[in-house]
């Protein structure tokens, strides 16, 4: 048994050493580089003496990524939601690589609000987040796969647990099943054009995809906003047991992202990137089992979590 644990040691070890020759000649492209995982990838990926194309939602974003590091990172403006901006970027990123192709795409640019109970919210609201998280990353996607194929290169997709495991109710989940679908699929079209896809899965991490605003202060506005008999079926201590339990397990949110952020740069640099990657204690201890048990013991451990309504039977 020892000397079965030491061979898949060595092997694991093998392959997270067995990085890509000539990483300095290649090129990535990552979105959702004003902060975060995305702003701390390229500040790594240039440290590696890649080059690194990123995009920042704002002007001040990529000011400050500018700043931050060396003339073999660049910077360009990208909305994810509209057509017209992934379009200019896929043809400057094409300017910036030429015949040489897209060693890596990353995409990273995602919102987690409004997040909540699911007859709290609106269409409008899952829209917003589905837009960003999933459609814009299909977009992207599509419009680099040609400068990836070109290179064989990699896709490198910003899923999360909760793309395993439906842990709150909104567009955030739902978005995640769809990336992780996406990946899947794209992974298995790519295999024989040598094209590699690799989904990163973190747990719990405090990033600012949650905003500015405290969670209980969006919770009362979904709250208010809705019809008097809504409220009444839910009643007063359910929101503010909901709201308290959501934004507790907010702050214990791991703040130190290094983990989620290796993770997406093996994924960009090994010759062997895994398929998933798991970054963070709770999403191997707690959301990856839950996603394997039998669904109805994990309805049964998820709805513990929940309170029970002024309605429920």
């Amino acid at each position: 048994m020892a000397a079965l644990t030491d061979l898949s040691f060595m092997y694991r070890w093998f392959k997270n050493c067995n990085l890509v020759r000539n990483l300095s000649d290649k090129y990535v492209f990552i979105t959702g580089c004003d902060s975060g995982f995305g702003h701390q990838l390229a500040k790594q990926l240039v440290d590696r003496g890649m080059r690194v194309l990123a995009a920042c939602l704002t002007e001040e974003g990529a000011r400050k990524l500018q700043q931050d590091t060396s003339y073999r990172l660049q910077t360009t403006l990208l909305d994810v939601t509209k057509s017209e901006s992934v379009q200019a970027a896929a043809h400057w990123v094409r300017d910036q690589v030429g015949e040489q192709g897209l060693w890596a795409l990353v995409n990273n640019a995602g919102v987690g609000l409004p997040s909540g109970p699911n007859e709290w919210l609106t269409k409008e609201d899952f829209v917003k987040v589905i837009n960003v998280n999933l459609v814009g990353l299909i977009d992207v996607t599509l419009h680099m796969l040609p400068m990836v194929k070109k290179a064989r290169g990699r896709v490198v997709n910003m899923s999360s647990s909760g793309g395993r495991v439906a842990v709150i109710g909104g567009g955030y989940c739902v978005s995640k099943f769809g990336v992780e679908a996406f990946s899947d699929s794209i992974r298995r079209e790519l295999y024989y054009f040598g094209v590699k896809v690799s989904i990163i899965e973190p747990g719990n991490y405090r990033t600012s995809i949650l905003g500015q605003q405290s969670m209980e202060l969006r919770l009362r506005k979904m709250w208010d906003r809705m019809p008097q008999e809504t409220r009444d079926s839910y009643g007063e201590e359910y929101f503010q047991i909901y709201s308290d339990k959501l934004t507790n397990m907010l702050k214990l949110a791991e703040p130190r992202i290094r983990d989620v952020v290796n993770s997406m740069e093996h994924a960009v640099v090994s010759r062997s990137p895994r398929i998933r990657y798991n970054p963070g204690l709770d999403a191997k201890l707690l959301y990856l089992p839950l996603a394997k048990l039998p669904t109805p013991v994990t309805d049964f451990i998820l709805s513990r979590y929940l309170p029970r309504p002024a309605d429920s039977v």
